[in-house]
């Protein structure tokens, strides 16, 4: 027998009598049973729902079972009319437990995302035999007199008490759907007794649905994995796939669904991405945040069981950002932040951290292979609790966006804090020009040195969309906020480089004008900018501040322009490096309009580089039917408009040296894709005389020589013409006299 859990009305609140809520109260047994003590009892955590007076409520009770994390949680919905809204989250981090044969009593302070008055949390949950169906909880709030606080939601939210059935021994339920590109096999499991585990591991076949069940979330298919054709318009496509495809196809398939908050998440297997990453998850400004990722499977397939182990993780990995946890390393950065593990998060053992950055403190050996025999395969703690209890807008898919939790975008202060000692060996340098003009791309450059002469190893890894760099910008306002990027890179590679004499230092750019947020850069006036690099061994080296100054138009065509450049689309176009996507159409317009009308402002240049980079690449568009078709790249308009982006490009103005230096990369493919190999060598022969004239740094130049060089290997590769032989190549051949060649004249410049 259960205890009954009748609602009754007490002074307009719906509730039970009060002897309900007494941890002494008598439990009832069957005739028989004996003492109830004796009688095994069913655990009582999982999720409870209510429906009262005009409120959905959904309760989580976590505190026996599978690694119980001690705590109650719950989400409110208000109704009205014939429709309902999400009002607030509940949750209780330390309460006083209480346990008997009859029940379970749950009572602590509780944490709100309203302007609670009634912050005292109560719950009450009867004990049943085992096998017997679940009884209610009872869910009471109060002030610490005890009586019920007065007021609507508008003082306090809910305050009453709720009879909540139980509905579910998860605490979430997230429907999972999955398309696979034609070529790409989903991973199933890992069957975890192949490979050695830690103790107490047990041997068992384990997929992506049971993994996330260990933290008491149920994934439910949404049915068979769908497998996605190419048109026959694209056989002989390239199978690699770029961010501004994958961007479209992620917001064409969530396209299909209202911009809401929902349980639901969509995976993509692709083959590959052209930049050879494992994983991305989809995170694009304003609108469908958080709602789909993508693994690459010539990256991580492999039927041996080292292959399948790491496939599995990359696909929780990917699925968790969905779930808005960050990288283990990564967490002080959220906002609000969230406590690191051990050794600054990278000793966390975690669906979530890289095995390569497997960093324990010491002496604990790190990398890969300690990671592996160390890790049980599931979420941290923290990550347990975010995901059973975190507040329902921080959790469900297109709400708060990636990194954000209840506050606002404001940085932890300690993430970009001075360190007190830095032994790193390496020194961070942010660069931008001092000035840009009204609604101009802002694009940084960020420089990783050396300041051990003995060197020093570390991955290199430096873009923002890579996760190892942030960079913080401080507006004219005085708001200081961090760059997001629209698509977020898992670089699961252990890249490891040594910064000595030799190789003093490393570069890269980013565009980060626009990210996630929108554009950062609109206002004109002066901005503050300051980059954190994290290291392997989890070293936070801190950039000096660099400042810069937006400028006011000067005229009326200065503005125009700048606001062709400012729009969203537009922002999302210029990140990517073009798209022709149907869903970016009035971006691509507005880039046009700049073309045609102000073709001659300085400003036109950027829109011929994303245009130009765009033209260049087939562009994979994945319709609604299920059906992956291909537009054509247009090399000829790549041509016509990088050659011009070069000429803007070579003296002081025009894009940073980084960019030119992929513009004219591109420029080189777009040569052989034309039938042009011999021009498409010229133009790599060319760029190093371009960065010659500028005056490098001779280590920068000479990684610029050896892109050159893989570039004339990858044009060789797709036109399958080898280049002519160079005087020094042939026998007996004196400087000065001309070598035998066919094809175009050969430019002279080397």
């Amino acid at each position: 027998m259960t205890m009954a859990l009748d609602p009754t009305v007490h002074d307009g609140l719906v509730g039970t009598p009060e002897d309900a809520l007494d941890p002494g109260a008598p439990s009832s047994s069957a005739p028989g049973d004996g003492p109830a003590a004796a009688v095994p009892r069913a655990a009582v955590s999982g999720r409870y729902q209510a429906t009262v007076a005009g409120w959905q409520v959904e309760l989580r009770v976590d505190v026996d079972g599978d690694r119980p994390t001690r705590r109650v949680s719950g989400d409110f919905f208000a109704t009205t009319g014939a429709t309902t809204s999400y009002f607030g989250s509940f949750v209780v981090d330390t309460p006083e437990i209480t346990e008997t044969p009859a029940l379970v009593r749950v009572r602590g302070r509780g944490r709100f995302t309203w302007g609670a008055t009634a912050r005292l949390v109560t719950v009450v949950v009867p004990r049943v035999p085992a096998g017997a169906a679940r009884a209610p909880a009872l869910l009471r709030f109060s002030t610490v007199a005890g009586d019920p606080a007065p007021g609507g939601p508008e003082a306090a939210g809910p305050s009453a008490t709720f009879p909540c059935a139980f509905a579910s021994p998860w605490f979430r339920t997230v429907v999972w759907e999955q398309d696979s590109v034609a070529g790409a096999v989903p991973l199933v499991s890992y069957d975890t007794g192949l490979l050695p585990r830690p103790p107490g591991v047990p041997a068992r076949v384990l997929g992506v649905t049971e993994a996330y069940a260990d933290a008491g979330v149920q994934l439910l298919s949404s049915g068979m994995v769908n497998v996605l054709p190419l048109s026959e318009a694209g056989a002989g496509t390239s199978p690699r796939w770029s961010d501004s495809e994958l961007h479209n196809a992620m917001a064409k398939h969530f396209s299909l669904f209202a911009d809401a908050p929902r349980w639901q998440v969509w995976l993509l297997v692709a083959t590959a991405h052209d930049q050879g990453y494992r994983g991305i998850m989809f995170d694009y400004a304003d609108a469908f945040q958080r709602q789909g990722c993508a693994v690459f499977y010539d990256a991580i397939k492999g039927e041996d069981p080292a292959s399948r182990r790491a496939a599995l993780r990359t696909y929780v990995h990917e699925l968790g950002h969905a779930f808005n946890l960050l990288h283990s390393w990564q967490k002080n950065g959220a906002s609000p932040p969230a406590p690191l593990g051990p050794n600054a998060g990278l000793g966390d053992l975690s669906w979530m951290n890289y095995p390569w950055r497997y960093e324990p403190p010491p002496p604990a050996p790190g990398g890969e292979q300690a990671y592996w025999s160390a890790f049980p395969f599931q979420f941290t703690t923290n990550e347990t609790v975010h995901l059973r209890h975190g507040f329902y807008r921080d959790v469900v898919m297109s709400a708060n966006p990636f990194g954000t939790g209840a506050a606002d975008t404001e940085l932890d202060p300690e993430v970009f804090a001075e360190p007190v000692a830095d032994r790193s060996g390496l020194a961070l340098e942010l660069r931008a020009r001092p000035a840009f003009a009204y609604g101009e791309p802002v694009v940084v450059e960020i420089k990783l040195s050396a300041t051990d002469l003995r060197g020093t190893t570390t991955h290199g890894y430096l873009h923002p969309n890579d996760e190892f760099v942030s960079v913080a910008v401080r507006q004219p306002s005085g708001r200081t906020v961090l760059f997001r990027p629209l698509l977020r890179h898992c670089v699961d590679e252990d890249r490891r480089l040594l910064l000595d004499p030799g190789r003093p230092a490393v570069y890269d750019s980013a565009y980060i004008g626009f990210g996630r947020d929108g554009h950062l850069f609109e206002e004109p006036g002066r901005y503050t900018l300051r980059a954190v690099y994290s290291g392997t061994d989890g070293s936070r080296v801190l950039s000096a501040p660099t400042e810069l100054r937006v400028r006011r138009p000067l005229t009326a065509e200065d503005e125009e322009i700048g606001d062709l450049l400012l729009g969203g689309e537009q922002g999302q176009v210029l990140a990517l490096l073009g798209s022709s996507s149907d869903l970016l159409r009035q971006g691509n317009t507005a880039l046009d309009t700049v073309l045609e009308e102000h073709a001659g402002h300085p400003l036109a240049v950027y829109a011929r580089l994303v245009k130009g980079v765009n033209a260049e690449r087939d562009f994979k568009d994945l319709g609604a039917d299920g059906v992956l078709r291909v537009h054509d790249a247009e090399p000829g308009e790549s041509i016509r408009l990088l050659s011009e982006v070069e000429q803007a490009s070579t003296g002081a103005g025009g894009v940073d040296n980084i960019t030119l230096n992929t513009a004219m990369r591109t420029l080189a493919m777009a040569e052989a894709r034309a039938g042009n190999p011999e021009r498409a060598r010229e133009v790599t022969e060319r760029m190093v005389d371009v960065f010659a004239q500028k005056k490098l740094n001779p280590a920068v130049l000479e990684t610029i020589r050896q892109q050159a060089e893989a570039t004339a290997a990858a044009v060789t590769a797709l036109t399958g013409e080898e280049p002519p032989a160079r005087r020094e190549d042939i026998p007996g051949q004196r400087k000065g006299e001309s070598a035998p060649r066919s094809g175009a004249k050969r430019s002279a410049r080397r």
